[in-house]
């Protein structure tokens, strides 16, 4: 029963060590991402644009048109960058954006955009396209630096399907979006996602990973990793109304500040798991085998002491 309810096809975790079995489970006392209990924000990860099927509505690489939208694959963007400059194409919005409305409008029984309002679905206003989006890499492998790949992408882009994102039928306010994406780009998380994940992360998978859930919307654990993420996600003026949704500034960061500031969230998202310090060593000792871990280590725990003593 237990193993059943950590996934849908009752599939076991590949787990470094015996000390790894204590952590996991810690994790996996926080609730499903797709938890539904008619309360609480819901979540669901969402693939935009086929990648064949875009292809007809699409300018190549190369051609240029002014009006045209740069069209997203996974690596158009990293964990630490928006944008990496690399693109599947570009698309007029008239276009494009015409297309993917068909799909919005349909509502199709079992998809995403069923649970939305008659109301969102038409109207033009909230075309998931026009707004920054929580976004992640399909392509992933338990052996890579990094396994979730995630990133708050600009509005006026689209994503095909190698770029998921998630839509928020309920609760999708800038602050909810935005600690989604605070746990997401965790290392707790990652360890997590790294016991299951062979080569993508595929919908089945994200639906099932733990994500906390506090008893608060102004729990100072919760705000303090909407304030950080926020930050991390808000580089230049394309992410302007977003960070005034989650009340951060706006604008680049200096490298010593941003991974200070890393450092921190990863403590935080520990504390959020109610992890003890003992298995948030272990997630670094054993994240990826051969990484220099040590002085990233000690950073995050001088954060996590200060939290454990405001906690205490």
């Amino acid at each position: 029963e237990e193993i059943q309810s950590w996934n849908d096809t009752a599939a076991l975790p590949l787990l470094p060590t015996d000390e790894s079995v204590d952590v996991f489970t810690q994790l996996r006392k926080a609730p499903r991402l797709d938890l539904d209990d008619g309360k609480s924000w819901r979540a669901r990860p969402y693939g935009e644009a086929h990648s064949k099927k875009c292809k007809e509505y699409m300018i190549p690489p190369g051609d240029t048109d002014s009006r045209a939208w740069p069209v997203f694959k996974g690596e158009s963007f990293d964990l630490d960058t928006c944008e990496t400059g690399e693109v599947y194409g570009y698309a007029l919005p008239d276009v494009m954006g015409t297309w993917l409305e068909s799909a919005r409008r349909a509502q199709t029984r079992g998809s995403a955009y069923a649970e939305f309002s008659l109301e969102w679905a038409r109207d033009p206003k909230c075309a998931p396209w026009l707004q920054c989006r929580l976004a992640f890499r399909d392509v992933a492998r338990a052996t890579d630096t990094r396994t979730v790949i995630t990133s708050v992408v600009p509005p006026n882009v689209f994503l095909t399907d190698k770029a998921p994102y998630f839509l928020f039928p309920r609760g999708g306010e800038v602050r909810n979006q935005v600690y989604l994406y605070a746990v997401l780009r965790s290392l707790s998380l990652d360890w997590y996602a790294r016991r299951f994940v062979e080569t993508g992360l595929k919908f089945y998978l994200v639906n099932t990973f733990p994500i906390p859930r506090t008893s608060s919307s102004d729990h100072p654990l919760r705000r303090r990793a909407i304030e950080l993420a926020g930050r991390l996600a808000s580089p230049d003026e394309r992410f302007a109304a977003w960070a005034r949704g989650v009340g951060v500034a706006c604008g680049p960061l200096a490298p010593d500040e941003k991974d200070d500031m890393i450092h921190e969230l990863d403590a935080v998202v520990a504390h959020l798991y109610n992890l003890e310090e003992k298995h948030l060593v272990h997630i670094f000792e054993t994240f990826h085998e051969g990484w220099d871990h040590e002085a990233r280590l000690r950073a995050t725990l001088r954060h996590f002491h200060e939290w454990k003593r405001r906690k205490d």
